[in-house]
């Protein structure tokens, strides 16, 4: 792997891990803030817990060494929950604003998930 890969691939890596954990953690705080906004979207208020957990450990996922297996249902699971942030925004008419973060997340989950080196890939054996 080239330096300038490596740089890439922990660049992003390091922003994504942080943008998972902070808003995992807000997540997990009982804000009111974020009751509201999970109830505007149509979804349960035991769902910010669980993607507060999950995120999280998805985070510990990308981070350790090896583990290439979890590695990429940690990728996956950040797409798909910030893919479904998007389209959820979408399906109940919220601006251009509240995308920003959920998109901002997805292209770092595939820069991250692109560039990771060897040792961090599924092995095919």
């Amino acid at each position: 792997m080239s330096k300038r890969n490596k740089i890439i691939f922990w660049i992003a890596t390091l922003w994504l891990a942080l943008g998972m954990t902070s808003t995992g953690i807000v997540q997990l705080i009982p804000l009111k803030e974020e009751a509201e906004m999970i109830k505007h979207l149509g979804y349960p208020l035991y769902f910010l817990t669980l993607l507060g957990v999950w995120k999280l450990l998805g985070v510990i996922a990308i981070l350790i060494p090896k583990f290439g297996l979890l590695k990429e249902w940690a990728y996956a699971g950040f797409f798909f929950a910030m893919s479904g942030a998007v389209v959820s925004h979408l399906a109940v008419g919220d601006d251009a604003s509240a995308f920003f973060g959920p998109i901002l997340l997805i292209v770092l989950t595939v820069i991250s998930w692109y560039f990771r080196p060897e040792n961090r890939k599924c092995s095919s054996n």
